[in-house]
């Protein structure tokens, strides 16, 4: 290899080093304090659907302005592109009327990329993906609460892989932590 190539080469693992550490995410989203009534953000308010990417990624959702009635609880449903709806999330209402709730990992594996988890001979969970996960595009999150039946809405967006999310599943796959199965 020539001393040229080696320099592009070293600036290509450089430039792809600093991609990878400095990231591309907006700041959290904060909850408006100046809003009386139910509110909803999500954290993050974009996520990629790459297999590894997804599991890493906590997805959660905080609100505030609901009724404190005792044992109230939101559900939070996603519906999005060709009529897709998930529903996403649940959590308790606190005495001041927040609530946070995280999508489960499971919820993620198996609703948002529509795959499976089995386990491999060490007992490790490994994610068998036999259809393509949900549409891309932005979706709406609903938030209602079950007993005063208040609701608030935000928006989500589902971005496919980067090429680094291609890597990570890649390397996931070589290491038998993701497994494909073609349908018939």
């Amino acid at each position: 290899m020539t001393t040229q190539r080696r320099l592009h080469f070293l600036g290509f693992i450089t430039l792809v080093c600093f991609v990878m550490v400095s990231g591309c995410s907006s700041p959290p989203k904060k909850l408006d304090q100046s809003i009386a009534g139910p509110q909803v953000i999500v954290n993050p308010e974009t996520i990629r659907l790459g297999v590894v990417k997804m599991r890493d990624t906590n997805i959660v959702f905080e609100g505030a302005g609901f009724e404190p009635k005792t044992g109230d609880s939101v559900l939070i449903t996603l519906k999005g592109p060709n009529e897709t709806k998930v529903i996403a999330a649940e959590g308790p209402i606190t005495a001041d009327g927040t609530f946070k709730a995280a999508i489960p990992p499971l919820t993620k594996i198996m609703e948002l990329l529509r795959a499976d988890v089995t386990f491999n001979e060490k007992f490790e969970n490994v994610v068998v993906i036999s259809q393509p996960p949900i549409p891309k595009g932005v979706y709406t999150a609903k938030v209602e609460s079950m007993i005063s039946k208040q609701t608030a809405e935000t928006k989500l967006t589902v971005k496919g892989k980067t090429i680094i999310d291609s890597l990570k599943d890649w390397i996931g796959k070589m290491t038998g932590k993701i497994q494909y199965k073609v349908s018939k």
